[in-house]
């Protein structure tokens, strides 16, 4: 390995310890790591042996190490989304379900990713056709009613063929991935990772009849908006733009989008059961 890249959140004081460790680390094994200059002036960085700072995010790196939450982890993901570059994340979040290891297991964890002894997840992401263009997520893309507005109305179809209609404050497309996010929080199905397929799940829905739907990777979904008013989009929790009243949008699954760089003998039931497990003690 001779370059990654690093990200982190918001909050430097929490990660500056992990970050002095990541550097050594990075001095013993030969490895430069590649700050921009937002990571830059976070954490006041300055040039020197192992360190390059105000760099651009390249895709000729080996690895790109994060240090922080899902949110950030989201971002390395879509980032370096359709590339070979691998990310190796460290839990400074609350769940951390995409982190490769806690920050207790920091020092160990780099050692080994900075030794190239890490196993390769591929992930797929959903994109989010609009007439404003397209957004990958790598977790989930929301539609939501604006808040103090009126209940939505969004009816959805297939390839041409209307599934349903459904009076409610919001709809979610999830990957596998995802579907352990806003998904399981409207009562959706979780589906491991592996599993091709997205799963599609309403917020509050104003029905009886209303439940989660998983669709095959082929199937292309369209989604109106029947409401009085335009209504808000998010992918991976991030706004990008509105839902036209009157409008559409696609929703398409696109398999090996992303990659995770996770430690020999990790599995999604493993992580499932120490993430949800470990919080409802």
């Amino acid at each position: 390995m001779k370059q990654a890249t690093v990200l982190t959140h918001s909050r430097p004081e929490e990660t500056a310890a992990a970050l002095s460790l990541l550097i050594e680390e990075a001095r013993q094994k030969g490895v430069t790591l590649r700050f921009d200059s937002e990571e830059t002036a976070k954490h006041g960085l300055s040039s020197g042996p192992g360190v390059v700072v105000d760099a651009p995010l390249i895709e000729q790196v080996e690895l790109c190490v994060v240090l922080g939450g899902d949110g950030t982890i989201l971002r390395a993901l879509r980032h370096y989304a359709g590339t070979e570059v691998p990310v190796f994340a460290v839990n400074f979040g609350e769940i951390g379900f995409l982190a490769t290891v806690e920050p207790e297991e920091a020092a160990e964890g780099f050692r080994l990713a900075l030794g190239g002894d890490f196993e390769l997840l591929k992930l797929p992401a959903i994109v989010l056709e609009t007439g404003e263009g397209v957004e990958h997520a790598m977790n989930d893309v929301a539609i939501h009613r604006k808040v103090g507005e009126r209940v939505a109305e969004l009816s959805y179809s297939s390839d041409g063929e209307e599934l349903g209609s459904v009076r409610c404050d919001g709809l979610v497309v999830s990957t596998p991935a995802g579907s352990t996010g806003y998904n399981l929080a409207n009562g959706g199905p979780v589906m491991a990772w592996g599993v091709e397929g997205f799963v599609v799940s309403f917020i509050a829905p104003h029905s009886l009849t209303a439940r989660a739907l998983v669709m095959a990777p082929g199937d292309r979904l369209a989604i109106a908006n029947r409401s009085r008013g335009p209504l808000d989009l998010s992918v991976d929790g991030r706004p990008v733009g509105e839902a036209a009243a009157g409008g559409s949008i696609g929703v398409r699954f696109v398999d090996d989008a992303g990659t995770i760089a996770q430690l020999p003998g990790s599995s999604f039931y493993r992580r499932l059961r120490e993430k949800f497990g470990r919080l409802a003690r």
